[in-house]
C-alpha cells in the first residue's frame, strides 16, 4: 500500500511548500501530483496535510509519515550507493570549476557529503574567474562548470540546478530603495560594483543594460560578495547577485533590493559537462546532491521550468 514514491513525495511537498513547486521538482503535473496523493490518502483512510495551506501544513498521519521518510530515505539513497560502487565505477576524478563566488554557499556541503559517499574519487575545483573554463572542459582538463552562461561546444551538455531572480541591492538610503523596480536608466548615474569577470557574463550587461544601450557612471570590482555588501551598505555602489547570495544581508536589514525591470530579470545556474561522463554513477550522484542542497540550503530558488 504505501510506496517509498510516496515518501518521496511528502519529502518533496514538504521542501517545496506548495504543490506546484512540488510537481515541478518531481517532474509531474500538477494534476497527477495530486491524484497521486489523493490515492494514498483515500487508501490510509485519512487525510495527510491540509489543502490551501502555504506552507503545507501536515495533519498527524502526514507528519507520521514524514518522520519515516526522513528515517528511510536516506538509508535507500545509501544502499544505493553502495551498490552503485559495487557494481564498479566507484573511483574516478571529478575536476570541477565554478563562475560564481557565492556558490561556495552550497556547493561545500555538497562536495562534503560526496566525498563522504564516495571516497575514491578524486575531487578538485578552483574559480572560473581567470581563465576559460568552459573550452577547458571541452578538452578534458575539467570535468564539470558551474555556470549561468551557456555556451554552444559540441560534445557538452548542461544540465539545469536550480533558476534564480537576480536583484539589485541599493542601501537603505538610496533613492532606488522607493522604487518598486529599478530601470536600466535608474543606472546611468551609478557605480556598479560586480565580481572581477568579463562584463559579457554578468546578468545585469547581458540582459539588462546592454540591451537598452545604458552604460553605468562608473565600474568597481570587489572578490567577496560580503565586500560587495558593505560597499552598497555605506552608499559607495550598487550591485546586481542572485536573490540567494543576498538574503541573509536582506533578513538583516544591511541592504534593500530591488527587481531589475518590471518584470524581473532571472536566469538558471547549469552543471556543465562533457556528454561521454553523463552515464557515470559518481556524477549523477554529485548532480542529485547538488540539487538537492540548493534547495534545502538556498532561499528564492526553483526548479528550472519547461522551455
Amino acid at each position: 500500500m504505501l510506496e517509498i514514491r510516496h515518501l518521496r513525495t511528502l519529502s518533496t511537498l514538504r521542501d517545496a511548500e506548495s504543490l506546484v513547486e512540488a510537481a515541478e521538482r518531481l517532474h509531474l503535473t500538477q494534476s497527477a501530483l495530486s491524484h497521486q496523493l489523493k490515492d494514498l490518502e483515500e487508501k490510509l483512510g485519512m487525510s495527510l496535510f491540509v489543502r490551501k495551506s502555504k506552507p503545507v501544513r501536515f495533519t498527524s498521519a502526514g507528519l507520521r509519515l514524514l518522520r519515516l521518510a526522513d528515517s528511510v530515505l536516506p538509508q535507500l539513497r545509501q544502499a544505493e550507493r553502495d551498490i552503485q560502487r559495487l557494481a564498479g565505477g566507484q573511483a574516478g576524478r571529478l575536476h570541477m570549476a565554478i563562475e560564481c563566488h557565492s556558490c561556495f554557499q552550497w556547493l561545500m556541503p555538497t562536495i562534503d557529503q560526496f566525498r563522504n559517499a564516495w571516497p575514491d574519487v578524486e575531487v578538485d575545483f578552483a574559480s572560473g574567474f581567470f581563465f576559460a573554463p568552459l573550452p577547458a572542459l571541452a578538452r578534458g582538463d575539467l570535468d564539470l562548470v558551474v555556470t549561468s552562461d551557456p555556451l554552444d561546444i559540441a560534445g557538452i551538455s548542461y544540465v539545469p540546478l536550480f533558476t534564480y531572480e537576480a536583484l539589485l541591492a541599493v542601501s537603505n538610503q538610496h533613492p532606488l530603495a522607493a522604487q518598486s523596480y529599478v530601470r536600466p536608466e535608474d543606472l546611468a548615474s551609478e557605480t556598479l560594483i560586480s565580481y572581477p569577470v568579463d562584463r559579457d557574463r554578468l546578468d545585469v550587461f547581458k540582459h539588462f543594460l546592454d540591451p537598452a544601450g545604458i552604460e553605468p557612471a562608473s565600474l568597481r570590482t570587489a572578490e567577496m560578495t560580503v565586500m560587495m555588501m558593505q560597499l552598497v551598505a555605506s552608499g559607495r555602489g550598487v550591485c546586481c547577485l542572485p536573490n540567494w547570495a543576498m538574503a541573509e544581508y536582506l533578513h538583516k536589514g544591511y541592504v534593500s533590493a530591488r527587481k531589475l525591470g518590471s518584470e524581473g530579470l532571472f536566469g538558471t545556474l547549469y552543471a556543465a559537462v562533457r556528454e561521454d561522463m553523463l552515464e557515470m554513477s559518481y556524477l549523477q550522484d554529485f548532480l542529485l546532491t547538488a540539487k538537492d542542497t540548493s534547495f534545502a540550503t538556498l532561499e528564492g530558488v526553483s526548479a528550472k521550468r519547461s522551455e
